[in-house]
């Protein structure tokens, strides 16, 4: 019994045996000569690109099984609760593909968060920026380019303020979702609940995942739910229309506010990164 209590201890996770991963350096040319880092920009293209191809098409599939004009069923269609389903599907299957190659990223905002947080150097979340944009771009237009018919007709799934919401609700509307999934994935893939628990960077995209679904359901009427500026961008560019345009900085100013608040209440408020550096400040002034 005394052995077997002895090997345990040995075993459990102690916060004292912990250390956290240095920080990525700001700036960071190496980089650019490996082949791992274009292999995560491939990845993050093609996860976005199938990523928005995946949503909007669902988006505008349900507009056309449930458009009046056409006397169709108001109750067909997978509703907005399908909608929410399949964004939030899609970013567990993606994430689940691409962590192990780009860190599933598949969305500046999350991007952004991880940069301020330095878990990505500048070069590589400018280079996951471009490539997720480029990514929604192309994902969008093959939708336009297979539902050509129906793409414009049923708003080619771009993102906008929704009649009668005024411009700080939906601006509100926008930080607050992105901090939920930003908040999500910061916790999701701690790499201190990595080390306690060996089952945690399996599970990482499905509670990612289920924050997108839920922040969708809760948004979708005011905003149609953008947390993603790659895919407001890429549903905007696709469909060209001046409403689109014109809310467009909600979709880039909301999920960049709340991604930089979500990076600051988790490394600074629950890890506690800024009372650490002053200790570490402390006892190195002290020697």
């Amino acid at each position: 019994m005394g052995k077997d209590m002895e090997v345990a201890e040995q075993g459990s996770f102690s916060a004292k045996d912990y250390h956290d991963p240095p920080p990525a350096p700001l700036v960071d040319p190496a980089e650019l000569g490996k082949w791992s880092f274009y292999r995560a920009l491939i990845a993050e293209f093609i996860a976005t690109l199938l990523f928005l191809y995946i949503t909007v098409l669902t988006v505008i599939g349900y507009k056309s099984q449930t458009d009046p004009a056409i006397n169709a069923d108001a109750c067909g269609g997978v509703g907005i609760l399908g909608i929410a389903w399949a964004f939030g599907g899609m970013i567990f299957v993606l994430v689940y593909c691409t962590a192990g190659i780009s860190g599933g990223h598949i969305n500046p905002a999350v991007t952004f968060g991880l940069f301020l947080a330095r878990k990505v150097s500048l070069i590589r979340a400018v280079m996951y920026m471009v490539a997720q944009c480029l990514g929604a771009i192309c994902g969008v237009g093959l939708v336009k380019t297979f539902q050509n018919s129906y793409y414009d007709r049923y708003g080619g799934g771009a993102n906008e303020l929704a009649a009668g919401y005024s411009t700080g609700t939906g601006l509100g509307a926008e930080i607050i979702g992105t901090f939920v999934l930003v908040y999500t994935v910061f916790s999701a893939t701690d790499p201190k609940r990595s080390a306690r628990d060996s089952h945690v960077p399996v599970l990482a995209p499905l509670p990612i995942g289920f924050a997108v679904f839920m922040v969708h359901l809760a948004t979708i009427p005011v905003t149609g739910t953008g947390i993603n500026p790659a895919r407001s961008l890429g549903a905007a560019v696709i469909y060209n229309q001046k409403k689109a345009w014109d809310d467009q900085w909600i979709f880039w100013v909301g999920p960049f506010v709340g991604a930089a608040l979500a990076a600051f209440y988790h490394q600074f408020v629950l890890r506690a990164a800024a009372a650490k550096a002053l200790g570490s400040f402390r006892s190195s002034s002290r020697v």
